[in-house]
């Protein structure tokens, strides 16, 4: 199936991955902003003490139930329609259950080239979905990009597999 990622190999559960369905994932990331935003110690200090706060309230108040249909949160539709998304490959890599003895992670690609990574180096990569609210038909599904940006012009493209070994 064209646009289907499996993560197979050395792992636990051999998991195929549609990024179709990432644009609804709370975990995306906005990459117009993503690489120019570095997250601070203050930024950590902050949502840790908004944690807190909250953990307090719902210890004093009681749990607040799940939203219904009225307070459910809204989509930005417009965003998603003209926004350049991504998500942490890390998550993925983790629910495959990675076995122990692997060593790297390989990125097959449709060309024919393959791009090996240290397990480590692998969890920080971060998997490139849409462009300009488009899906990345010609040159994806996905692109490959680096934490610290520095591919950010020149991805990996053509991803097709993910190979544990």
């Amino acid at each position: 199936m064209q646009g289907i990622i499996p993560i197979k190999g050395a792992v636990t559960y051999n998991l195929t991955l549609d990024p179709t369905v990432w644009i609804f994932d709370d975990r995306k990331l906005d990459l117009k902003t993503y690489f120019d935003e570095k997250p601070t110690q203050e930024d950590d200090e902050k949502y840790l003490r908004e944690v807190g706060a909250h953990w307090s309230r719902e210890i004093m108040e009681g749990a607040v139930f799940p939203p219904t249909l009225k307070t459910e949160r809204k989509f930005d539709r417009k965003g998603m329609l003209t926004g350049t998304f991504g998500i942490e490959i890390k998550p993925f890599l983790n629910n495959a259950g990675i076995k122990e003895g692997a060593t790297e992670v390989v990125f097959e690609c449709r060309n024919g080239e393959e791009h090996r990574f240290s397990i480590e180096e692998a969890k920080t990569l971060i998997f490139k979905y849409s462009h300009d609210g488009k899906p990345l038909t010609e040159d994806g599904p996905v692109h490959l990009l680096f934490a610290d940006g520095s591919n950010v012009n020149h991805p990996i493209t053509h991803v097709e597999a993910i190979r544990v070994q």
